[in-house]
């Protein structure tokens, strides 16, 4: 129940893992409109695409999309000053890693360009493949640029150095007709009531033009309105709000003259009065927003903000409100209705993490897919997974905040001083002494790993870090060598790459099929 990215993406999905052995209906109003507003996502997103059998350059064209190899956080430490958390791990140098070298050498202000070659390629607004489309990176090629072979998030044993942006809107068009080509069936109506039986499943929903439809499994796709989950069977919402204030979001959707701008392969989050703004970058517009808490800023003043940051092609352009339901279900899956989506959870979008909720809820549907003897522990185990799943992200998100240096109001001084979940204050005084490693993160898998906490650290700049006191007892030469060849081969990259625009003009200017040879 309910289109969108999340309710397209799930019934793909299914279609595709269980073939005609499952029926899939989904039913969505014509009247209520989906959320998004341009969506950027996790590297590990290609498992989903690889997953449907489906080439990037077929569906990235059709879907406005571009590459992003990073996240550039702007103003977070202090005005005027950016740094990159990108998708690539951290080299290791006699079994540290190159960021700890990094402390102990100080070879200049910028750990990112020191440590990964990707910064240097999102500055320069580098593609991460060259026009015949073969990746940057040997490596890269050679190990992870091959088809995927239905895997899922839990074979994602190396780091695919980039992920995507795209128009959700878009996407989950070009996912309707994907779908229902496999035998999904589509059905636009309004749904007036929803049945429980005797005790207390859903039994069917009743619609407008429909009349009842009747399942055995219900997925609940209705955004923050979680109306089967939350409205029909009571499920409780455990909030988030004591430590991820921002509650509200106004968007925009941008024109642009993108052979001008340039393409950066990057999201942009700069750090405001009461939040921060995206900035994401589709083929042919901005899809830009400014993500505050409504206890500090008003709506209003949230608009004036986005537009004076945007300038003047914000002029004339219809602003969309947003109220953001911060926190997550209880649990995702309560007797015979799965929430998926906004209706399951939801942290503010500052990681990007809004489409790896939705595919992390799918994959474990289907590996969690009941039969009448083994429902109850299989529902317990994935209310489990999701919910840790959820909790790693928000304890990951707290961190942006308490660690960055910028206290220049109330709104950065308060996030120093609000709680912050339980596990973390343990981890912050560790990581006070030597940085994070798998150990000493989140306990349970949460999409990211030790060297996503080392750049945002590294680059906040509020949390004191110290180089581990064992390096002062080894030959540092090994990492001072490997420090510089992190600079000679990013200059090179950069020279020999087409920028980003010039990667996807001349793969726009190609016909379907040439594309699918490419």
């Amino acid at each position: 129940m309910g289109g969108g990215t999340a309710g397209w993406m799930t019934a793909a999905y299914l279609r595709v893992a269980f073939g005609d052995r499952v029926g899939v209906t989904l039913v969505e109003s014509k009247s209520v409109s989906s959320i998004g507003v341009g969506e950027a996502t996790f590297s590990t997103v290609r498992h989903f695409f690889d997953y449907l059998g489906l080439d990037e350059r077929e569906w990235m064209p059709e879907c406005h999309a571009t590459y992003k190899l990073a996240i550039r956080f702007e103003n977070w430490r202090e005005p005027g000053k950016h740094f990159y958390h990108p998708f690539e791990r951290t080299r290791v140098v006699d079994g540290f890693p190159l960021t700890d070298w990094w402390l102990q050498q100080q070879p200049s202000d910028r750990f990112d360009r020191d440590c990964f070659v990707i910064a240097s390629m999102a500055d320069a607004k580098s593609s991460p493949r060259y026009h015949d489309g073969r990746l940057f990176d040997q490596e890269y090629r050679e190990a992870d640029d091959q088809p995927l072979f239905r895997s899922t998030l839990s074979e994602q044993n190396a780091q695919f150095p980039y992920a995507y942006h795209f128009d959700a809107t878009l996407l989950a068009k070009f996912l309707t007709k994907y779908a229902t080509e496999r035998g999904a069936k589509h059905i636009q109506d309004d749904v007036l009531d929803v049945a429980l039986d005797a005790e207390g499943a859903i039994s069917h929903v009743v619609t407008k033009e429909h009349g009842e439809l009747h399942g055995d499994l219900f997925i609940d796709c209705t955004g923050f309105r979680s109306l089967l989950l939350g409205k029909a069977l009571g499920e409780p919402f455990v909030s988030f709000q004591d430590t991820l204030p921002n509650d509200s979001a106004v968007a925009l959707r941008v024109p642009v003259d993108m052979a001008d701008r340039g393409l950066r392969p990057c999201t942009t989050a700069t750090a405001m009065d009461a939040g921060w703004i995206w900035t994401i970058p589709l083929y042919e517009r901005l899809g830009t927003g400014y993500v505050y808490a409504s206890d500090y800023c008003g709506p209003e003043e949230a608009e004036r903000a986005l537009r004076e940051f945007v300038g003047p092609a914000a002029a004339d352009l219809e602003a969309n409100h947003i109220k953001m339901r911060i926190g997550r279900s209880e649990r995702s899956w309560v007797r015979n209705c799965v929430a998926i989506g906004l209706a399951s959870g939801f942290v503010e979008p500052l990681e990007s993490t809004g489409i790896f909720f939705i595919q992390n809820a799918i994959e474990q549907l289907v590996k969690h897919f009941p039969d009448a003897e083994r429902y109850d522990a299989l529902r317990t185990a994935y209310n489990r997974q999701v919910g840790n799943v959820i909790d790693g992200v928000r304890e990951f998100l707290v961190l942006h905040y308490y660690a960055a240096a910028r206290n220049d109001n109330r709104y950065w001084r308060d996030a120093k001083t609000r709680p912050i979940p339980d596990g973390l204050a343990e981890r912050l005084e560790l990581w006070r002494t030597r940085l994070p490693d798998a150990d000493s993160i989140f306990p349970h898998y949460h999409g990211f790993e030790p060297y996503s906490y080392h750049a945002m650290i590294l680059g906040l700049g509020g949390l004191e870090v110290k180089a581990s006191p064992a390096l002062s007892r080894f030959n540092d030469a090994a990492a001072a060598k490997e420090l510089q060849l992190v600079r000679d081969q990013a200059a090179e990259l950069v020279t020999g790459l087409p920028s980003q625009y010039e990667y996807f003009a001349h793969l726009h200017s190609l016909a379907p099929a040439e594309r699918a040879r490419r």
